[in-house]
């Protein structure tokens, strides 16, 4: 006689004020991305696992070199859209470092993207997934919050020293150089990079003094393309 089954009350995880999680991404695209980081690497592997994962687009990037700026990466995160999903082979594919990684992740959950890591098995549709997403995010405040107060301490070293000061810069020498490599595509425009970046147009223009009077500013639609899948 077969054992009769019944359905368990499991409880939502929790984030770490008590609040319970909601599923993030699920029910849009799952968006695929794969990068290798020399030439001599084959992205077949990669692309497969993400294929059979069901994705409906894949970027992939292969460059070498610390500066390489990773187009297609950008290209794939101005594409999704709240409710995507985000798939990579393994996390190191998708942060050169620890840092770069909690902040690319904490960036999708912000926009309600979902993230899955298919080496890691972590899926943020998932109670296990969703804990992890929110511990992305933790980790990522307090890393802002370490630079906020190490810049403190340094602005105050510096006047203990008597030297002049002034403002930070509003963009590190990375997003200039990722701000130049977007802008080369001719559907791109300064208000979507802007976007992508965090930042204002008129910072772009700044600090890419290049872009004035060049007609880069138009405010259409960008049209994105990819590898189908």
């Amino acid at each position: 006689m077969a054992t009769p089954t019944r359905d368990l009350d499991i409880p939502a995880p929790l984030t770490l004020d008590g609040n319970a999680l909601d599923p993030i991404g699920g029910g849009g695209a799952l968006i695929g991305y794969g990068r290798v980081s020399t030439k001599d690497q084959n992205l077949d592997r990669q692309i497969h696992a993400l294929t059979a994962a069901g994705c409906q687009k894949i970027y992939t990037d292969k460059k070498s070199g610390k500066d390489a700026e990773r187009e297609q990466l950008w290209k794939c995160l101005e594409y999704m859209r709240p409710g995507d999903t985000l798939v990579v082979p393994s996390r190191d594919r998708l942060g050169r470092s620890l840092q770069d990684l909690i902040s690319i992740v904490a960036g999708l959950r912000q926009r309600g993207i979902g993230f899955r890591s298919l080496h890691e098995a972590l899926d943020t549709t998932t109670p296990g997934g969703r804990l992890v997403f929110h511990v992305f995010a933790a980790l990522a405040e307090f890393i802002r919050e370490l630079i906020i107060q190490g810049t403190h301490e340094g602005l105050d070293a510096a006047r203990a020293r008597g030297q002049r000061l002034g403002r930070p810069p509003a963009m590190t020498a990375e997003q200039i150089r990722q701000a130049r490599a977007i802008l080369t595509r001719p559907e791109e425009t300064v208000s979507s990079v802007a976007r992508l970046l965090g930042v204002s147009r008129s910072t772009i223009y700044k600090y890419l003094p290049e872009l004035s009077g060049n007609g880069v500013a138009a405010e259409s639609t960008p049209q994105l393309s990819a590898i189908e899948a």
